[in-house]
């Protein structure tokens, strides 16, 4: 890979959980945020997606679709574009089991592509991402750190996608997450 990585960001689509949203519903609702990709990257890759920020959806169940390419700027979290990588859930707060092993798989995958060597497991992708100095955080982790004391904390949150704390999931070993 020739984009320089080094964020990879979680989010959801703060739509309902459980609703059956595609990456084309997430183009439109980009579309009409005003989003635009660049006329070369998307006559390259997706070009019946014109506006989609994130460069994967994971669907209500367990599909992942494509938006952006990897080596295309994403249009996800503002201010940290360049250098990231946005991966989105369909959903608010509660994802399918499905969902969480296609976000485990998409984790370990994209490990490999951006290093070029292969990872099969968990550990082995996260070592990677270490090694590559690449942090994994939900987009609610790049909210302005209002009294600067180095955290980001519940009350600074601008939003709270992907509403779960990503970095513990990932340390927890990328486990799904378990509803009441």
């Amino acid at each position: 890979m020739r984009r320089l990585i080094n964020n990879i960001i979680i989010h959801c689509s703060a739509t309902p959980n459980g609703k059956d949203i595609r990456a084309r519903h997430i183009d439109e609702m980009h579309r009409q945020r005003s989003f635009k990709r660049d006329s070369q990257a998307r006559r390259n890759f997706n070009p019946e997606l014109p506006s989609i920020g994130y460069h994967y959806v994971i669907t209500v169940d367990g599909q992942i679709e494509t938006g952006r390419g990897l080596e295309e700027v994403g249009a996800h979290v503002q201010g940290r574009n360049t250098g990231s990588i946005g991966i989105c859930l369909i959903g608010t707060d509660k994802y399918s089991a499905a969902q969480w092993e296609t976000l485990r798989t998409c984790l370990i995958n994209l490990s490999s592509i951006i290093q070029g060597k292969p990872h099969a497991t968990v550990e082995g992708a996260l070592n990677a991402y270490k090694d590559m100095g690449i942090s994994i955080k939900g987009h609610r982790d790049y909210s302005p750190d209002l009294n600067g004391d180095g955290q980001i904390t519940r009350n600074e949150w601008v939003k709270d996608c992907p509403n779960f704390d990503v970095s513990a999931w990932v340390r927890g070993g990328m486990k799904p997450i378990k509803y009441d």
